[in-house]
């Protein structure tokens, strides 16, 4: 596996660009899943579904979400002459014995920030794509206005499950998205036409009643959210059962992720400091310590005072 950094081999392939020649350097770069799906209108249905969700200020605060709407309905308005949707899957998954009474990460965010060593990856990947076929690439990790996991799964890397997670057959949830668009036109892959298996699991274990039977997810309940993006005070009544950032318990229930693999990238392996910290380490924690331990770590999103905040409520008498 090469480390973060690496250069993928250049090849050179003389037939019409397919997945299968994309599928080799995807595997040496880490990613578990690559597939293609034409660059086209995103069909109307799944905008009034996300029309809905807005609607229904499920989304809380995240007022960027509301934002470029006609963006996130056409690839194109992203790159223009955008031909194909290149869509990508890294696993990050690492099993961890748990500490009693240590406080609880979201496992997405114990190692390197993925925006980097996933910008990193696509980069080399749009790179070799334009070295062999030329045209013109954007790259797009979860800060761009588009529909990553609808994309996904036309593209058949996996399917969405009732958490609203992409689930990868045999690897789970426990993934990355990435998106390369590319002007040049590539032979896309059949949708993931799988679905969940109905036990539900996802929607009785969430701690905070966040999930409903269509799949909607109202952030304003969901403990992810709370932790890390909502900036006020959290309720009085609020059990987040130590839980200083995020949240995977709609993952760890879920039958996907029974047998999911170790991840293969180690940037993404967890950081043995972020994993020994206490309660009392995060309640003393200056902003020169945040800054030196969560440096390149997804965790600086919910800032010093946000992790200050969430670790006062967990320790709370």
């Amino acid at each position: 596996m090469p480390s973060n950094g690496s250069k993928a081999k250049v090849m050179r392939f003389s037939q019409s660009p397919c997945c299968n020649d994309l599928q080799a350097v995807a595997t040496e770069l880490g990613f578990d899943k690559i597939g293609i799906a034409n660059a086209s209108e995103v069909p109307q249905s799944v905008i009034d579904r996300y029309n809905q969700w807005i609607a229904s200020n499920s989304h809380g605060d995240m007022s960027y979400m509301e934002r470029y709407g006609d963006v996130r309905c056409n690839p194109r308005l992203l790159l223009e002459n955008a031909q194909s949707v290149i869509v990508v899957a890294a696993n990050y998954h690492s099993p961890l014995l748990p500490r009693q009474n240590a406080p609880k990460w979201a496992s997405y965010a114990l190692g390197d920030d993925y925006h980097d060593v996933m910008r990193s990856k696509l980069s080399q990947l749009a790179s070799f794509i334009q070295e062999n076929w030329g045209g013109e690439t954007r790259i797009c990790i979860d800060t761009a206005p588009i529909f990553e996991r609808y994309w996904a799964q036309q593209a058949g890397v996996g399917f969405i499950g009732r958490n609203s997670m992409l689930i990868l057959p045999k690897i789970g949830s426990y993934v990355f998205i990435g998106i390369v668009l590319s002007t040049i036109k590539f032979q896309p892959n059949e949708p993931c036409m799988l679905d969940c298996i109905g036990c539900n699991a996802c929607i009785r274990h969430c701690p905070g009643k966040a999930i409903s039977l269509s799949g909607m997810i109202d952030t304003r309940r969901c403990h992810s959210y709370l932790t890390i993006e909502y900036r006020g005070e959290l309720p009085e009544k609020l059990d987040l059962n130590g839980k200083v950032y995020g949240c995977d318990e709609c993952q760890k229930v879920c039958p996907h992720n029974l047998n999911a693999p170790t991840t293969k990238i180690t940037e993404f392996l967890p950081r043995k400091e972020i994993l020994s910290l206490t309660h009392s380490d995060i309640e003393t924690m200056t902003q020169e310590q945040f800054s030196r331990i969560f440096h390149h770590s997804a965790i600086k999103r919910t800032k010093l005072t946000g992790l200050h905040r969430n670790n006062h409520h967990c320790t709370k008498k």
